[in-house]
């Protein structure tokens, strides 16, 4: 156990000054974007799952929560919603930059804005909810915890995205690596990846988690071949960061809210089993 717990800590601290590169390159873009793209989203019109697909790809602070707030307002489209919450990237980007797969990243996030383009526009064309912009007051958190990104020196936000994150992934490796050690890594494999169905099914489910941490679990299963790509796909696609929990926590039409979470996580299944059925890899 002592050697386990040293190959996951060792595994883990490697990533730290790749992660902290990316972390402050994304906190610079965050703090010289995020208000230019709230007024396009707002200004997206009936392009908005175009666009919304397209900057939902970029991991922004708060981004999903920002759309969550802005349909709750009637600002945005369900199209438009959507979109955003199917190509948000969330943890994935920082994760597999920090490993060197950017390869499997970039496909990843264009799958992601594909999908989340063409969803889009075929829930604005058969489930009709059109945007009338109301005085709403839309509310600005974080999509990491209410961090407060805006307000920090990008360095100290970037050490701390770091460090959780970091955090994260060594609690990961040793889950993995213990559960390796007892039970094999070709038993592991073998039930995850013996179903088409069973896989993206509960990678969905972990996706639907509303925190940075269910992005996190996905990308390093992905990375270490523990799941399909097809799972990955799943959950990743369902992975909206807390955008779906400030959904529940703004809007006060609870058949909706369940109906907005129910249609993510089926879109995301079905398209993660396909990617099963049809042997899809990269």
């Amino acid at each position: 156990m002592v050697d386990v717990l040293k190959d996951a800590l060792i595994d883990s601290l490697k990533l730290l000054p790749f992660l902290f590169i990316v972390y402050v390159f994304m906190e610079f873009v965050e703090h010289k974007a995020s208000k230019k793209t709230q007024k396009i989203i707002k200004k997206s019109g009936k392009f908005g799952p175009l666009i919304g697909s397209i900057l939902g790809a970029f991991p922004q602070c708060g981004f999903s929560v920002m759309a969550s707030n802005l349909y709750v307002g009637r600002v945005i489209s369900l199209g438009t919603l959507i979109a955003i919450y199917l190509s948000t990237s969330d943890e994935m980007i920082p994760v597999m930059l920090s490993n060197g797969a950017t390869d499997k990243l970039l496909m990843i996030v264009f799958f992601k804005i594909i999908t989340g383009i063409i969803i889009g526009f075929i829930i604005d064309l058969f489930i009709l909810k059109k945007s009338n912009s109301s005085n709403k007051e839309i509310h600005k958190i974080c999509e990491h915890d209410h961090c407060h990104c805006e307000e920090e020196n990008i360095f100290v936000s970037s050490l701390k995205h770091t460090l959780k994150i970091f955090i994260f992934i060594l609690l990961i490796n040793i889950i993995l690596d213990t559960t390796i050690h007892f039970i094999g890594e070709e038993s592991i494999a073998s039930l995850l990846k013996r179903n088409d169905f069973i896989g993206p099914v509960l990678s969905g489910l972990v996706g639907l988690i509303p925190n940075c941490a269910a992005s996190v679990v996905i990308t390093e299963l992905f990375i270490n071949e523990t799941i399909t790509l097809g799972s990955a796909i799943s959950g990743l696609l369902a992975s909206s960061g807390v955008g779906i929990l400030v959904l529940f926590r703004m809007n006060k039409n609870i058949k909706e809210n369940i109906f907005i979470l129910s249609l993510t996580f089926l879109i995301s299944i079905t398209i993660g089993i396909l990617f099963n059925i049809l042997n899809i890899i990269v």
